[in-house]
């Protein structure tokens, strides 16, 4: 390619429309040229080769492709780790600049700042934006500067920054789309690049389908109502789109606001825990509060086999575990509960179930994922924590009492062939009490 160009690395940003760090790169001096890294240090950690967010991925990254090929340009589409992808790029390409959109995990700001220092010693200059979140860790914070560790008054805060315009900006700052579209003629214009196959990135095709990415208003209007039913399609399944950015995070914001506080306020919490791992990026291996890591797990293997197949005898919970088997999906209602019963109940390591979660859900984000799963063992931003102790049967009543859910998951239940219960509730209670009074004991 004889002439400069900009490169835009996308990542969770995988959309053409509303995406701040191609509308500036489209703005900038040069053509822009797209680029995609199936990024192998992520994906060789991999222990399923049919993983369906790969699955998803290809086929995302493909649509892209093809759009971007209608416009006479193309996406760049590599398979390696990406500070070499990046070396070649520079030896092989005149490349003026890079734009990405920032992500807040501590191993992605680390693989970030290793490509910028490699193009910054080579001259060219690194641009990154704000794109996956409305704010920040930096935009909502204490009267002192700190950051917020209790949900409420973050809140609260989140809300009352949409009132802080910026001056000369316009109403609904905050929830503004980038129009990328008027620029599209700033695309690079080249000969399309391969795309690798599926199999030619070491994996196969998952039979797990996707949701789609749109959900009617209907359903966001009742979101209050439904939300908590895990036997009716009651919440957005929008995960997976959020994750990767295949939806702005800008435009979803503004139709919550529109129609429903309840699915704005899920927002909020996402903003949250992604501030949450930025302040205290600590969270990523160990309990937020320093004293939970003085639990005494019992960490049973058998136990935790039967809580992963969904065998522990209690619905609610066996119900929980095979829909995400099978869908790489579950409900968010049965996700607590679940939670809580493997470190409550089975008085297991949260992390184990974090894992298992990690390696299974579509929609897994690492601050959202770490911040339920430590809301849950009590050890996260909560100020009264262990005594919250989730009741399966209790929740059972409450939000599936005709056990349509159930029924939709384990069919043998009510038969002889369902499990029996793996621990009694009453014992289990005080037996994660005791185990929680003692590692918070003073020292």
């Amino acid at each position: 390619m004889d002439n400069p160009i900009s490169i835009l690395w996308m990542r969770r940003d995988l959309r053409l429309e509303d995406n701040a760090a191609l509308y500036h790169a489209l703005r900038g001096p040069n053509p822009v040229l797209p680029v995609f890294i199936f990024d192998t240090g992520i994906l060789d950690q991999l222990p399923r080769k049919d993983d369906a967010r790969v699955n998803f991925l290809h086929e995302v990254v493909a649509g892209l492709h093809a759009k971007l090929k209608a416009l006479g340009s193309t996406l760049l589409v590599a398979h390696g780790k990406p500070l070499e992808v990046f070396s070649r790029l520079v030896e092989t390409m005149g490349v003026a600049a890079l734009y990405y959109n920032r992500d807040y995990e501590p191993g992605a700001m680390q693989r970030d700042n290793e490509v910028r220092a490699l193009l910054q010693a080579s001259g060219i200059p690194a641009f990154d934006f704000k794109d996956h979140v409305i704010f920040e860790r930096d935009e909502v914070h204490k009267d002192d500067g700190t950051p917020y560790t209790v949900f409420t008054p973050y809140g609260k805060k989140w809300r009352r920054k949409l009132e802080d315009i910026p001056s000369g900006a316009a109403q609904g700052f905050y929830f503004k789309s980038y129009p990328t579209e008027k620029h599209f003629h700033r695309f690079a214009q080249v000969e399309p690049a391969p795309l690798p196959s599926l199999e030619q990135l070491g994996f196969s095709e998952s039979s797990i389908p996707f949701p789609p990415s749109t959900v009617s208003s209907d359903l966001i209007r009742k979101y209050a109502e439904q939300r908590d039913i895990p036997g009716i399609q009651g919440t957005s399944r929008l995960g997976i789109h959020f994750r990767f950015g295949t939806i702005s995070i800008r435009a979803k914001a503004r139709r919550a606001q529109q129609l429903n506080d309840t699915y704005l306020n899920e927002l909020i919490w996402r903003d949250f825990y992604s501030m949450i791992l930025q302040a205290f990026p600590h969270v990523a291996g160990s309990a937020f509060r320093p004293e939970y890591g003085r639990i005494q797990w019992r960490n049973d293997k058998a136990e935790f086999d039967a809580w992963r197949e969904g065998r522990t005898g209690f619905p609610i919970v066996d119900a929980g575990m095979r829909e995400l088997s099978a869908t790489g999906f579950m409900h968010n209602r049965v996700r607590m509960i679940v939670a809580s019963f493997l470190t409550k109940q089975l008085l297991i390591d949260w992390r184990w179930g974090e894992a298992w979660f990690a390696e299974l859900l579509l929609d897994y984000d690492l601050a959202s994922n770490n911040g339920g799963w430590q809301w849950a063992a009590g050890c996260g931003t909560d100020a009264a924590p262990y005594f919250r102790i989730f009741n399966p049967i209790t929740q059972q009543e409450r939000f599936d009492p005709k056990f349509d859910y159930v029924r939709q998951w384990v069919p043998e239940y009510g038969t002889p062939a369902y499990s029996k219960p793996i621990v009694d509730l009453s014992m289990a209670r005080e037996r994660c009490l005791a185990a929680y009074k003692l590692a918070l004991a003073p020292q």
